[in-house]
């Protein structure tokens, strides 16, 4: 059986052969929704330490199948917009919300979204900066800051590399990410995602890693349940082709385990800083916001 005949046609990259398909939507497509790379615990934890709350306004930068969007819209923000380069992706995510007049999904750019200085009091973008090169995330950042009225907050959930990690290293486990998963993969020593942020005028107030267990069993039941992650395992086995790229995909997480994490930052657009300071080390969690 083709992935075709077993599964959902109408998701973001289906004009591709399984063979050439980003990995992300490879497994979208093999009933995956959650597609963070520190899963559901970690988008739950960055959601609890931006603290939404009726009186916010939301931007999600790159919502893809929409499973964020849900969760933020569960805490009944003010409004929300989903900023989606993929018009498939953003016709998807469309679909998956609820239809209200403060809740919209656009086509668009991250680094250039056309919304207007001081729009948003939150923007959220998860595993999207490490698929971009440094000039793309520079300019995704900067858009956030400005989209951020004073006070605002911003939260990023990435794929990252220790500190420790030689360049050699680093290169070896971006060329094999990027082999596997079809897509530039780029993520960021720790002190190179915090000195992004603070490049662009951002304060640090929490950050948290953890591995980056995305094709492990135990994450998958966490992510999609028992039943989800059995559907999943049964639409691999019913397609070698998938289950070639998956296998793949898998060996090259475990090649660089030692080296390869998640975590999320939640930076604050705020001058002069108050309050308790995070000293940048690879601490497990850090939830200092004031």
């Amino acid at each position: 059986m083709t992935m075709q005949g077993a599964l959902q046609v109408d998701l973001p990259g289906g004009e591709l052969s399984t063979a050439k398909m980003p990995g992300h939507w490879l497994l979208a497509r093999l009933g995956k929704r959650v597609l963070r790379p520190g899963g559901l615990a970690m988008t739950m934890a960055m959601l609890r330490n931006i603290r939404i709350t009726p009186q916010d306004d939301v931007v999600e930068l790159a919502p893809g199948l929409g499973s964020t969007a849900r969760l933020i819209l569960a805490a009944s923000p003010r409004s929300y917009v989903g900023i989606e380069r993929d018009p498939d992706a953003s016709a998807w995510s469309k679909r998956q919300l609820p239809r209200a007049n403060n809740v919209w999904v656009v086509t668009g750019k991250a680094d250039d979204t056309g919304l207007l200085d001081g729009c948003a009091s939150i923007v959220v973008g998860e595993a999207m900066l490490t698929m971009n090169p440094t000039e793309h995330k520079r300019r995704i950042v900067e858009e956030a800051y400005r989209l951020l009225r004073p006070g605002g907050r911003y939260a990023i959930h990435e794929l990252c590399v220790p500190d420790t990690i030689t360049t050699a290293e680093h290169q070896a486990l971006m060329r094999d990410l990027s082999s596997a998963i079809h897509v530039g993969a780029r993520p960021l020593r720790i002190r190179e995602w915090c000195a992004l942020l603070k490049q662009a005028g951002f304060e640090i107030a929490a950050m948290e890693k953890a591995p980056m267990d995305l094709l492990r069993p135990k994450r998958l039941i966490e992510d999609e349940g028992a039943l989800g992650a059995l559907r999943i395992a049964r639409n691999i086995l019913l397609d070698p082709a998938a289950r070639r790229r998956v296998f793949a995909m898998r060996a090259v997480f475990e090649r660089h385990r030692q080296h390869l994490s998640a975590i999320h930052i939640v930076a604050v657009k705020r001058t002069p800083v108050t309050g308790p300071q995070l000293k940048m080390t690879e601490k497990e969690t850090c939830d200092v916001l004031s």
